[in-house]
């Protein structure tokens, strides 16, 4: 299956780090990702409930994030995939996050995950 839903460049803010100066404020934050799906049938259909709503992904992601009081992005991250695989019909999710003001020499650091729907 290589049908993808993406979502490029998402910003939204959260309360994250290690530092105590990040603990202070939250932070820009900035998402990529991909789902991958078989779109098939929304093709045939043209119905949006065939497919995965990009909004109420983005959504989750922003809600997510303004509840967020962890420390590294690697738990955030793991938190919004699986809270992805569970709510929508997707086999896999990658997911980049990027902290565009954690090192002010470099555009940006994060992590990006991939995770795939368990068999089970």
């Amino acid at each position: 299956m290589d049908d993808v839903i993406f979502i490029d460049g998402l910003r939204t803010q959260a309360l994250i780090g290690v530092y105590d100066f990040e603990r202070d404020a939250a932070q820009p934050l900035m998402f990529d990702v991909e789902m991958t799906l078989d779109t098939r049938r929304a093709g045939d259909s043209d119905v949006l409930e065939d497919t995965v709503d990009y909004a109420v992904v983005a959504q989750t992601i922003e809600s997510i994030c303004a509840q967020s009081g962890f420390a590294l992005v690697e738990a955030l991250a793991e938190t919004i995939a699986t809270r992805l695989l569970h709510d929508f019909p997707i086999a896999q999710v990658m997911l980049r996050v990027t902290k565009p003001q954690a090192v002010p020499a470099a555009r940006g650091v994060g992590v990006r995950i991939l995770r795939r729907r368990s068999a089970a």
